[in-house]
């Protein structure tokens, strides 16, 4: 996760590492996004239920990680890495 700030290109994860994480960032940027070539893509790496999993396990984190930064948790949890400054 050290290197999530890193273009894709840079990264050094693992094939299903790197799919997941696209994935992850297709749900947050723009969910209309993982379309039926994108869910070919998945399906090449992971079983149906581990796409259901990450899905879920994405959104989860993405609702929680909304919910700290609405009630202010954010700023007094831990430092979160932003690199774009927009916090």
């Amino acid at each position: 996760m050290a290197q999530i700030h890193l273009p894709e290109a840079q990264r050094k994860l693992e094939p299903r590492e790197a799919l997941a994480v696209r994935f992850a960032e297709k749900l947050a940027h723009d969910f209309r996004s993982v379309d039926a070539a994108f869910k070919a893509e998945l399906r090449v790496s992971f079983e149906d239920a581990e796409i259901a999993e990450l899905g879920l396990m994405i959104g989860q984190y993405m609702a929680l990680g909304r919910m700290l930064v609405l009630s202010g948790g954010d700023k007094m949890a831990c430092e979160i890495y932003d690199p774009e400054g927009s916090y």
